[in-house]
């Protein structure tokens, strides 16, 4: 019976957990068998169940945000398979289904129309070569020798290859140049690390077949490549269709995947990918060459691992960068590389969250008049000064930049990152806007002299990403966000005033004063506001 396994991944965090009973939930909840403390995941969220045939089902238990297998919701129990990938919340769970070892480690199955044959990818590295050399045939040694060299010039040429379109060019001349059997050759990695392959290349050995050559790789068996990559083997059978391994696999059926090899882009460190082909071997080619090429094929991916791992390093840090150069208009650099570090960012979006924040506007005192004395080329250069000083007060206590409304600054505390105390940072930062301004006016560093007038309020909001694949902006929604804008305008030059929200937040009360109830335009109930005390 086949031992189940799961390989969990999040962000940066992976391992390898045994299931070891035949029902086994997993949730939030310490006595869940996987316990999952994370934010998106229920209580008891989904469980595992063995039946009495020995099958292996998934089932979601009811909860809040679902569970996904292959990114389809489960809806009622189903049966899963070897590298079925589980989704809970932003975990992933790839579906490790092990054989009982047998007595050797290399493995060969036959049968009268096919056979397979799995090595661990560790056994191949030298086998081809040896086998070669201990040979008397001349022709197989002249053969070894040129292999030999092929691979020194594609280990040279991988390294200065910058694209995946000039590794994959290095990978399919070799390819096709010696291993005569092979049709069609792709390439598949796990650009996300989240253990799900995605075909990035392909070619077939006719080039006037290879428009053809379906794109979205309905000619590959994910079943198989999935299996050489998280067990870490060489994978090659004469006849998928026939093959006990693959047995009641219906995309093989389907797809009438015959003779193929899958290896796994291993380079001792991590699996990034596999090297996948099919080919047209006959059972007497495979008792003769099908080890030899496999070994081959595998040699050649533990080459092509490395490039392929430096090529997914530059991807992140482009990636990375060009998310810092996002967050940063919005973000404290801690708050960003803080972002960055724990991965917070699929799709390069942060999703639409209800968070506990504090929400501060801060506007100019009679801008209008301002604007009527001032050509447009000088108030832009004014407003440019101001919110540059202004927003390294909301920075500096981990605050993040809404936007700017004309005159106005709008900014937030408590999100990305929850912040306990992000009402009394929020007060903080208003205090420094106005100390700011103040020094800033005394040594008349700006054009002109300014009065601000700053209003804070606590509570829900929807924190995320909202806008159009065109257009995209990090901002806060909600009543809260509304009534601090209200407030805004009743707050005297010069001064802060808060909700009684924020106000009882604060660890320390001193330096405001009760201002009284007040009533704002679709706010039901009065108000109670609290400034800034005289001095």
């Amino acid at each position: 019976m086949a031992e189940l396994k799961l390989r969990l991944k999040r962000g940066n965090t992976e391992k390898t957990i045994s299931v070891n009973r035949e029902e086994f939930t997993i949730g939030r909840l310490p006595e869940c068998n996987l316990n999952l403390p994370f934010e998106g995941i229920s209580r008891y969220h989904a469980r595992l169940l063995k039946t009495a045939s020995g099958v292996w089902t998934i089932e979601d238990m009811g909860s809040k945000n679902g569970t996904l297998m292959n990114k389809r919701p489960v809806i009622s129990p189903e049966k899963i398979k070897d590298g079925d990938v589980i989704w809970l919340g932003d975990i992933s769970l790839a579906v490790i289904l092990v054989e009982p070892p047998q007595a050797n480690a290399r493995q060969v199955e036959s049968s009268e129309k096919g056979a397979t044959i799995l090595h661990n990818v560790q056994e191949l590295q030298q086998h081809w070569i040896q086998a070669n050399a201990d040979r008397d045939d001349i022709s197989n040694k002249d053969k070894t020798i040129a292999r030999l060299k092929d691979l020194v010039e594609i280990a040279k040429s991988l390294s200065a290859a910058e694209s995946i379109e000039a590794i994959f060019f290095q990978v399919q001349e070799v390819v096709f140049r010696y291993l005569k059997s092979i049709e069609r050759l792709a390439l598949l990695i796990d650009v996300s690390g989240a253990g799900e392959l995605e075909l990035l290349n392909a070619a077939t050995r006719n080039v006037f077949q290879q428009e053809n050559l379906s794109p979205d790789g309905s000619w590959i068996s994910q079943t198989i490549c999935q299996k050489a990559f998280t067990e870490k083997v060489a994978i090659q059978t004469a006849d998928a269709q026939v093959d006990q391994r693959f047995e009641g696999q219906q995309s093989i059926l389907l797809k009438n995947i015959g003779s193929a090899m899958a290896v796994p882009l291993w380079d001792e460190n991590k699996v990034v990918g596999v090297l996948y082909a099919d080919a047209h071997f006959s059972s007497m080619q495979w008792a003769k060459e099908g080890e030899e090429d496999l070994s081959f094929f595998s040699t050649l991916a533990n080459l092509v691992a490395s490039s392929v791992q430096r090529w997914l390093l530059q991807q992140k840090l482009r990636s990375e960068e060009m998310i810092r150069q996002r967050l940063e208009r919005y973000h404290s650099p801690a708050v960003v590389q803080q972002l960055i570090s724990v991965g917070a960012l699929p799709d390069g979006r942060l999703s639409p969250q209800e968070s506990e924040i504090s929400i501060l506007f801060a506007d100019i005192v009679g801008f209008t008049a301002l604007s009527e004395r001032l050509r447009p080329a000088e108030i832009a250069h004014l407003l440019n000064g101001f919110f540059e000083e202004m927003l390294q007060e909301v920075f500096a206590m981990g605050g993040t930049l809404d936007k700017y409304i004309g005159d106005c600054i709008m900014a937030f505390f408590g999100a990305p990152e929850p912040q306990k105390d992000h009402a009394d940072r929020a007060v903080a930062a208003a205090q420094g806007m106005l100390t700011r301004l103040e020094n800033l006016n005394a040594n008349q560093v700006l054009r002109e002299p300014l009065q601000l007038r700053i209003a804070i309020n606590s509570g829900k909001a929807v924190v995320g990403d909202v806008g159009s694949s065109q257009r995209v902006d990090y901002t806060a929604l909600g009543a809260t966000i509304n009534l601090a804008s209200r407030m805004e305008g009743i707050c005297p030059p010069g001064e802060c005033v808060l909700s009684e929200a924020t106000y009882q937040m604060l660890a320390q009360k001193q330096g405001f004063e009760e201002m009284g109830e007040h009533r704002f335009k679709g706010i039901d109930r009065p108000i109670p506001v609290y400034q800034t005390k005289r001095r």
